[in-house]
């Protein structure tokens, strides 16, 4: 299945197919990954009513008046966590103190009760297991985003299988870099555009991720999703119901040494004369390894000729470099 340059895999040989059926939609993703880091999967396994419960208390929330939404506010700059409000931030490539806050507003969470071992909690662990800030309103926000979380760490877990089968790897490869992941879940809100946005306003500017990859669901909205392709152009990415879209980041790119891309993307405004109509919800898994696994070249993406490109680094430590410079996405 194709929308226009953006594969749609169907997840559900991985169910019912066996190893023969892992492999076969694993050798589509891999090739996904070399045409445009981005790809749409169905029959991924995650309830479709807890999704649309999800939605629905997150709309309730961003709809609480704004003092409301500030009780759960983030706690310090540089921690995502709890809600942050329309034009106090941004992502991008090429931003600074005059860059123009985003048309948007988001809430965020990280790992669920973390142990109280010295890796989640002692002094390398950094903030990476800080704990989630919850609102009281609307009722059931937090257990239903709490399941939503574990939903999406089962289907982490099956991607990362599937992305090391790709990559000529055992299935397990990336099992002991994710088994204490930092991930964050985001709900990303859009409002509608009454008032014309000033000049440089925008939703979200061209960025990339920063983890090893992304699975969003999204949907389609006047002024929506557009990704880059390898040659220049800015496709949007389509809604498909029941369905996520997949897309890499950059550690791994650095992985897989530019064999795989991490692919910029961004929201761009509506067309004025739809806009004051426009609202759009997104919810993000950003998935993160470890804190302390080395994202290394992998073997099978280098070669006498294609020596690495890389210092290794580890994934806490990219995450806090890249949060010092500001080009951080959502």
């Amino acid at each position: 299945m194709q929308s226009e340059t953006l594969r749609v895999i169907d997840l559900g040989p991985c169910w019912t197919g066996g190893e023969a059926g892992k492999e076969a939609v694993a050798r589509e993703i891999g090739r996904a990954c070399e045409e445009i880091g981005f790809f749409l999967i169905v029959n991924h396994g995650v309830d479709d009513d807890l999704v649309l419960e999800c939605r629905a208390l997150a709309r309730e929330f961003f709809d609480l008046p704004l003092p409301d939404k500030q009780r759960v506010a983030q706690p310090k700059p540089g921690l995502v966590r709890g809600y942050r409000e329309i034009g106090t931030f941004a992502a991008g490539y090429e931003i600074d103190e005059s860059s123009p806050g985003e048309l948007r507003e988001d809430f965020a969470i990280g790992p669920i009760d973390p142990p109280a071992d010295d890796y989640h909690q002692g002094p390398r662990s950094d903030d990476h297991f800080w704990p989630n800030t919850w609102p009281d309103e609307p009722a059931g926000l937090r257990g239903a985003w709490t399941r939503y979380y574990r939903a999406m760490e089962v289907l982490s877990t099956e991607m990362a299988g599937l992305f090391a089968r790709a990559l000529a790897l055992p299935p397990t490869f990336f099992a002991d870099k994710n088994d204490r992941h930092i991930s964050m879940l985001k709900v990303i809100n859009y409002p509608d555009q009454i008032d014309e946005p000033a000049e440089g306003e925008v939703r979200i500017r061209a960025h990339g991720d920063l983890g090893d990859f992304t699975i969003l669901h999204h949907e389609k909205t006047p002024g929506s999703l557009e990704v880059e392709t390898r040659a220049g152009e800015w496709i949007e990415v389509p809604a498909v119901p029941g369905g996520y879209v997949v897309n890499l980041g950059d550690l791994m790119m650095r992985w897989t040494n530019d064999r795989w891309i991490s692919t910029k993307h961004r929201v761009v405004n509506p067309p004025r004369d739809q806009a004051a109509n426009s609202r759009r919800m997104s919810m993000p898994f950003f998935h993160q390894p470890n804190y302390d696994a080395l994202i290394a070249c992998l073997p099978s993406c280098t070669s006498a000729d294609d020596p690495p490109r890389y210092e290794p680094i580890t994934s806490g430590d990219y995450l806090r470099q890249r949060y010092l410079v500001g080009s951080v996405g959502g």
